[in-house]
């Protein structure tokens, strides 16, 4: 029975006094909530119009879509959970700037969740304040601790002015601890980014934390644009000189450049098909596809001779599921391709020489993109598969200048603590540095294969007939005549050549097997497969990654 003000039982029907509602006419209190929710729907509508029609008009007019219609394109329809809408900035202005000039929540993609964060360059040119800053920390937080990927859209023009000026750019609710990471042990998620118009400040700091980054063409990614690279240093610059589509690849910066938004938005899904939602899960597997060349060609598309040329996409095309290859990376690096695709419907990341560019040689940029991509993989448990024809790293002043004796390392000791199963295959030619920077046996692979005409040493034959024998053979020249120092010459090379071949590797293990180019398909899936065992997938067969 109720109580009255802790004085005793009130009879049944009756209010007490201090609850009793005020004199009002019936159905006030509906109509104060019809208020409530009027002014509700007044302030939904005004952070759902972003910047305003001449803003989105403007927006339209450069090529782009406002954020909101990127967000809709992106995710599954009807799956779009939106927090934050109603933010305003802490320094107001005369123009409202809904939602503090970011968009995030959480939608499904392709069926499953993701955490999104979309920049809205229609209101303040996408700058970012300390409300958007809290806004875009609370999303990450959420995807990370909920375990599930980051899709970061980007199109902004740096901090604003006078928002983050003096003091308050030092209070910034900027916790890199958390915004690099989650601090509570949860499982690492995948992040993508989209650059999908000029994306400075916070923007570039989104597209640096991103294990993809797709770009259009007519976008651009830097640490601060030329409205400040000018008065600070007196460049002069444009947006594309500055971080545009060449330079960002070229920096390793972006991983993929396309022609349309569109294009971009399917190039993240693309990307997150790949990967588990989190760390601690398996990587998804599809049907099997057949390869789109027939593996039975391989003899006929690497040439037998060292120095010729061939392109390495021909080779994934016989080894990986058709249709399946996504480049990483092209632009960085190139004398080395990095890809995620799939080997009888598992994802995998593949790591290849491409002899186009400098015969496939490795230079200190080729060896950071195969740290970071190799870090990729083993993080989200995606199988590592190594095609060597590889004549080893670019050596001379210039590499030892751009840092190749760290850059090598770094690489070696990242590929050797993978935990990931690890298969390799020489295709051609693996020497020196090369050959361990490419996963050989130093580095603990699961398996390690080679074609039957590769070759393999601390150096090409020829290159270590001049360093080894130079002197004997200079002597020979004197004594006897050039004619004689060939023939010398011509049968130390054949016997460092028979040394290079894989028959003696096998005989001591150094190989497990030599295999015919036309089984390299099916040896390299049974090798991951026994590689995993029995056990879970995401639980690498030697521990954890460190």
């Amino acid at each position: 029975m109720p109580v009255a003000n802790g004085q005793g039982p009130v009879p049944h029907g009756q209010t007490p006094a201090h609850e009793a509602p005020d004199a009002m006419a019936p159905g006030t209190a509906r109509s104060g909530m019809t208020e409530a929710l009027d002014e509700l729907a007044r302030r939904r509508e005004a952070a759902e119009a972003m910047g305003g029609e001449q803003a989105l008009a403007r927006h339209r007019a450069s090529g782009r879509m406002p954020v909101r219609e990127r967000v809709a394109a992106l995710v599954d329809p009807g799956t779009w959970f939106e927090i934050g809408a109603l933010a305003e900035p802490e320094i107001r202005r005369e123009k409202p700037v809904p939602g503090d000039a970011v968009v995030t929540g959480f939608g499904t993609l392709d069926g499953r969740r993701v955490g999104v964060i979309g920049i809205d360059a229609t209101a303040v040119a996408g700058t970012t304040a300390p409300i958007s800053m809290r806004k875009q920390g609370r999303l990450i937080e959420h995807a990370q601790h909920g375990g599930f990927p980051l899709v970061l859209l980007c199109d902004a023009d740096g901090g604003r002015m006078p928002d983050v000026m003096g003091w308050r750019f030092s209070g910034l609710p900027l916790d890199f601890t958390s915004f690099l990471g989650a601090t509570d042990g949860s499982p690492a998620v995948p992040r993508a980014a989209a650059v999908l118009g000029p994306s400075y400040g916070d923007s570039a700091l989104h597209a640096a934390t991103a294990h993809y980054v797709v770009m259009t063409r007519g976008s651009s990614v830097a640490l601060s644009g030329p409205s400040v690279v000018e008065p600070a240093i007196g460049e002069r610059v444009t947006d594309d000189e500055l971080g545009g589509p060449e330079a960002a690849t070229a920096a390793g910066n972006a991983h993929l450049v396309v022609d349309t938004e569109a294009d971009a938005l399917d190039a993240l899904g693309a990307f997150l098909s790949y990967l588990p939602s989190n760390a601690a899960l398996p990587a998804p597997a599809s049907e099997p596809v057949a390869p789109a060349r027939d593996p039975a060609e391989l003899a006929d598309v690497v040439p037998t001779g060292a120095r010729a040329g061939y392109d390495m996409r021909e080779v994934l095309a016989a080894v990986a599921d058709a249709e399946s290859v996504l480049p990483w990376a092209d632009g960085w690096g190139p004398s080395l391709l990095c890809a995620l695709a799939r080997i009888e419907g598992r994802p995998v990341g593949i790591v290849a020489n491409q002899p186009l560019v400098r015969a496939g040689a490795l230079d200190p940029d080729s060896l950071a993109k195969e740290h970071d991509f190799v870090d990729l993989c083993d993080t989200f448990g995606l199988p590592l598969v190594f095609l060597h024809d590889v004549p080893g790293l670019m050596i001379g002043s210039h590499a030892e200048r751009s840092g190749i004796l760290h850059a090598y390392e770094r690489t070696v000791s990242r590929i050797a603590r993978a935990t990931v199963p690890r298969v390799g295959v020489v295709l051609r030619k693996a020497y020196g540095g090369g050959h361990f920077a490419m996963g050989g046996r130093p580095t603990g692979p699961d398996f390690l294969y080679a074609w039957p005409t590769a070759e393999m040493g601390f150096m090409a034959p020829e290159t270590g007939i001049r360093t080894v024998h130079r002197r004997a053979l200079d002597r020979l020249l004197v004594d006897e005549g050039p004619d004689a120092r060939d023939a010398r010459a011509a049968e130390l090379t054949a016997e460092w050549v028979a040394e290079s071949e894989p028959w003696e590797a096998a005989a001591h293990l150094s190989l497990d097997d030599v295999i015919a180019p036309a089984a390299t398909r099916h040896v390299i899936a049974t090798s991951i497969e026994i590689a995993w065992g029995e056990r879970p997938h995401r639980v690498g067969h030697r521990g954890g990654a460190s």
